[in-house]
Formats: C-alpha cells, sequence, structure tokens
C-alpha cells in the first residue's frame, strides 16, 4: 500500500466500482444492495492510505508536536497531484451518495448532522477544501460560513453566542472557516484579553463539543500546516494578480511576523482540546491535493460510519400510486 502502482490499481478498481453502483441504482437495486455497494467502493478508496489519516494525522496519536508537521509532507499517500485529484474526484461522488442520505434523514426527523472545523494560518487552503471536496454534493444541506473579528453585538455576548447561531440543523453538514478558536488563540498570541479570561475557554469549549456530540452531532476539526515558504509564495501570487488583490490583508503581514507565537497557541490548543469525541487533525497543506484529499477521506468515512438508511415511506405508497393513476386517466382540458 502507499505506492504509485498500488494507488493507480485501487483506483481503476474503486473508479469501475463507482460505475458499477450507478448502473445498480439505474437497475433498480435494492435499498440494502446499493448501500452495500457504496460502501465497498467506499473501503476500496480507503485502502489507497498506507496508514489512515485518521490515526496517522490525528493529533496525539500520530502526531503529537505541531512543529514536526512538515507542509510540504504527503504522509499515508506518496503518489502524484494527479492521482490525489482522481481520488478527490472518486470521493467526491461517494461523498454526494451519504450527504443526501444524512439530508434525507434529517428531513425525516433524524438528529445526526456533522460539523466541520478548518483553520489554518492564512493562506493554507481553507477556501481549496470547501470548492474542491464538496464539489458534488447538494448546496440544500450544507451550510459554509467564515468567522472574522467579532462585531460589536457578536462581542457583547459569550464568545460561543456567534458560533451556536451556525451550527448544523438536522440532517445538514456545516463548515466553520475559523471558528471558537480564534476567541482562544487571538488573546493568547495579541494579549487582548487576561489569561484568567481566556484560558478557561478550553473547558467550556470541551463541554460545549462533548454536548453537540452526545446529541448527534459528528465534528471534524481540521488544522492545516503550512509552511512559512509556501505561504509567501502565495502572498506573492495574489500581490502579482489584480483579480486577488481582494484576498490580501495587511494584517496578515502582522500574523505572519507573530507565526512563532501563532504557532505555540495552537500547540496548546490541540492539546487541550483534542479528544476522544472531536479529535484535531494536523493535515499538511502545502501540497494542496493533499490536504485536500484527506479532508475528503475524513468526511466520507465519517459519514459513512453514521450507517444511515433510507428513511421508509410514511404514507400508503398504494393509495398514492392509484391516486395518481386515477388523475393520468382523467381527460385533459
Amino acid at each position: 500500500m502507499g505506492d504509485i502502482r498500488y494507488i493507480n490499481s485501487t483506483l481503476k478498481n474503486a473508479s469501475d466500482s463507482s460505475r458499477g453502483l450507478d448502473k445498480a441504482i439505474k437497475r433498480r437495486k435494492s435499498l440494502q444492495k446499493r448501500l452495500q455497494l457504496a460502501s465497498e467502493t467506499s473501503q476500496l478508496l480507503s485502502s489507497v492510505w498506507s496508514k489512515h489519516p485518521s490515526t496517522r494525522l490525528r493529533f496525539g496519536d500520530g502526531v503529537t508536536d505541531l512543529a514536526d508537521a512538515k507542509g510540504g509532507s504527503t504522509p499515508g499517500f506518496h503518489a502524484t497531484s494527479e492521482e490525489g485529484e482522481r481520488f478527490i474526484q472518486l470521493s467526491a461522488t461517494e461523498i454526494a451518495r451519504y450527504q443526501s442520505l444524512l439530508y434525507a434523514n434529517g428531513a425525516k426527523g433524524g438528529h445526526r448532522r456533522l460539523l466541520i472545523v478548518l483553520q489554518g494560518m492564512d493562506a493554507s487552503g481553507k477556501g481549496g477544501i470547501v470548492r474542491h471536496v464538496f464539489r458534488q454534493v447538494n448546496p440544500m444541506g450544507v451550510h459554509y460560513h467564515g468567522f472574522g473579528k467579532p462585531t460589536d453585538e457578536e462581542a457583547s455576548h459569550d464568545f460561543l453566542w456567534r458560533i451556536r447561531r451556525e451550527l448544523p440543523k438536522d440532517g445538514w453538514i456545516s463548515i466553520f472557516d475559523r471558528s471558537h478558536y480564534e476567541d482562544v488563540v487571538m488573546p493568547h498570541v495579541y494579549g487582548t484579553m487576561a489569561e484568567d479570561a481566556w484560558r478557561p475557554r478550553y473547558d467550556t469549549i470541551r463541554r460545549f463539543e462533548k454536548e453537540l456530540v452526545a446529541d448527534g452531532c459528528a465534528i471534524i476539526k481540521i488544522f492545516l500546516v503550512v509552511s512559512r515558504d509556501a505561504q509567501r509564495k502565495q502572498f506573492l501570487e495574489r500581490l502579482d494578480d489584480p483579480t486577488k488583490y481582494w484576498k490580501f490583508d495587511v494584517s496578515d503581514l502582522d500574523a505572519r511576523e507573530r507565526w512563532d507565537d501563532y504557532m505555540a497557541a495552537w500547540q496548546e490548543v490541540f492539546e487541550q482540546t483534542s479528544t476522544d469525541y472531536a479529535p484535531w487533525y494536523i493535515v499538511p497543506a502545502d501540497n494542496r491535493w493533499y490536504s485536500r484529499a484527506v479532508a475528503s477521506e475524513l468526511l466520507r468515512v465519517t459519514l459513512k460510519s453514521m450507517e444511515l438508511n433510507w428513511p421508509a415511506a410514511d404514507f400508503d405508497i398504494g393509495e398514492a400510486r392509484r391516486r395518481l393513476d386515477a388523475d393520468g386517466a382523467k381527460p385533459i382540458r
């Protein structure tokens, strides 16, 4: 596992399996058969990884110190960018199927839902993950929200007030570009709040996330590790392209000058809030195809693990057919 020849072969088999699932659906196979085929395809995709991201990149397991995470590395997936893109495309198809299943259950009273937290230094590729990993999902059922500096109204409330307003509804996926963790890291780095005011937030966050999980909301927390050199290249690219000026903010350079302070603050965040119910995944992000492949894998496997079934009809199917048949027999006026 993990070498290019194995990955090529596995992706081909996964592609064939995915097309087979589409044909099975068109042939109106049983619901259980469809779910079984989807599960088999997902397992085949997961076998591409020499060590699965859920363990290799999990803080406290595969990663214990942020300083050891290298932005340019690709742990567990040593292949070409082309193979990485192919993996993302195949995985996106399966994600779309599982997301439809999640949404259908939510529409019929199910409480399962998913929160994805994306964090990382500026230009680490958070927006690109959203565009690529979710390219095939139904927009109905996915909620994206980016958190910036709290507004006056938000600042007048508890720091979780604005977070709670954006949480996923039953059957939905919410994606946070930055999150409640900014309300710990920023005062830690810049000293804008007394330490005895922001430090207790770790405990508040742990309780908050534990309550969410207990109530049926799965949580995926990803920190994108970009190297200083890769970030510099991204910034220069924005300055060289007038269509990307809007992406650049001088405050990004201020944050860059405090790089070590940010890394120390995030290290403490991981140590304090990476839990069994809501672990952190430390994902190298210099190679955008790799970070997107990891996010895609974690998302697909999490949705699959919910083991959802299609909701049963809560109406008389025969009666509905009879009414439609009767309606079709009526002359058109």
